[in-house]
C-alpha cells in the first residue's frame, strides 16, 4: 500500500505538471501568470513535504509573491492581448517531441536515483544548511545579477509601454 506522504506528493507533482502545461499552453497572459502562481504553491507544498519549510516558505514569498507581482505588473503596463494561436511547422514538432522525450528520459533518471538513496534524496534541504549556502560569498554575485536582470526587465517594459503612448 502506498504511504499517504507518496500519495500526497504525486497529487502535488501531478498539480505542478498540470499547471505549468498551462502557463505554457494558455493564450492569455493573464490566466497564464495565475496558472503559474498555482504551479509555484505546489511546489511549496512538495518543498514542504521533503522537510525543507525555509524554500517552502522562500518559494511562496519570494516567487508567488514578489516574482508574479512584478510579472503582472508588466503584463498590465504593457497591456499585452490574447495572442493568436501560431502556425507549427514540422521542424518545431520534430523539436517538441525530442524535448518532450528528454524530459522524460530526465523524470525516469531522477526518478531511479531516489529509488537508490543516491542524488538529492541524500541532500539536507533544512533550514540552516540551505541559509549557510543561499547567505555564503559564492551566491552572492547570483542575487546581485538577478536583481540587476529583474530591474533591466522592468525599464525595459516602462520602456516598450511608452513608445505606444507617444
Amino acid at each position: 500500500m502506498i504511504a499517504l506522504d507518496a500519495l500526497v506528493f504525486y497529487v502535488l507533482a501531478a498539480a505542478v505538471v498540470a499547471s505549468a502545461i498551462v502557463v505554457v499552453g494558455q493564450r492569455n497572459p493573464v490566466y497564464s501568470a495565475f496558472a503559474m502562481v498555482v504551479t509555484f504553491c505546489a511546489l511549496s507544498a512538495i518543498y514542504g513535504l521533503m522537510g525543507s519549510p525555509f524554500i517552502a516558505v522562500l518559494q511562496i514569498v519570494v516567487y508567488a509573491g514578489a516574482i508574479m507581482v512584478l510579472f503582472l505588473f508588466v503584463l498590465m503596463l504593457l497591456n499585452v492581448q490574447r495572442e493568436e494561436g501560431p502556425r507549427r511547422s514540422k521542424t518545431m514538432r520534430v523539436a517538441a517531441g525530442v524535448l518532450a522525450l528528454a524530459f522524460v528520459v530526465e523524470v525516469g533518471f531522477v526518478v531511479s536515483a531516489a529509488d537508490r538513496g543516491t542524488g538529492a534524496a541524500q541532500f539536507d534541504a533544512s533550514t540552516r544548511p540551505m541559509a549557510q549556502l543561499l547567505f555564503s560569498p559564492h551566491f552572492a554575485y547570483t542575487f546581485l545579477a538577478t536583481a540587476i536582470l529583474i530591474l533591466a526587465a522592468l525599464v525595459g517594459a516602462v520602456v516598450l509601454a511608452k513608445k505606444d503612448e507617444a
